[in-house]
């Protein structure tokens, strides 16, 4: 709420957003470095089927509560969850389940998977792997 007062520094507030969400470079990197944490699409399974980051779980958001355990029976497991982009909740949701459920390290990707393929980064769908171009909104591109 505007003009409410906050208990918390901007310090603070920042280590804490940094703590609590990845961009898709970095879960990118972590994966190349083989410090892959588990990694949870939310979404529909309409949107599953049309792409996906290779590696991904399927958990729809409303199956997050009863299904995690049975993929990440360690409360300190690294699990980053992501839903369509920057305008879904959906995976917003999830983290705060997980995060009540006594996860301890769990991270939201920012920007879904929406950014992870304007990105330019691999993806999967029902018909095999892809990559598209990445968009020169979301990284530099290359000079002439």
């Amino acid at each position: 709420m505007v003009g409410m007062p906050t208990s918390i520094s901007a310090v603070d507030f920042f280590a804490a957003k940094l703590a609590h969400q990845t961009d898709p470079a970095d879960l990118a990197a972590a994966r190349a470095a083989g410090a892959a944490p588990l990694v949870l699409d939310v979404r529909s399974a309409a949107g599953w089927s049309q792409g996906r980051i290779p590696g991904a779980v399927h958990l729809p958001g409303a199956q997050v509560h009863d299904g995690i355990a049975d993929l990440a029976p360690d409360l300190d497991t690294p699990i980053v969850v992501y839903c369509w982009g920057p305008g879904c909740n959906g995976s917003t949701k999830a983290a705060s389940t997980l995060a009540s459920m006594g996860y301890t390290r769990v991270r939201e990707l920012i920007g879904g998977f929406e950014y992870w393929a304007r990105e330019g980064l691999a993806v999967v769908t029902d018909s095999g792997r892809s990559r598209r171009a990445p968009d020169d909104l979301v990284g530099p591109v290359p000079l002439p």
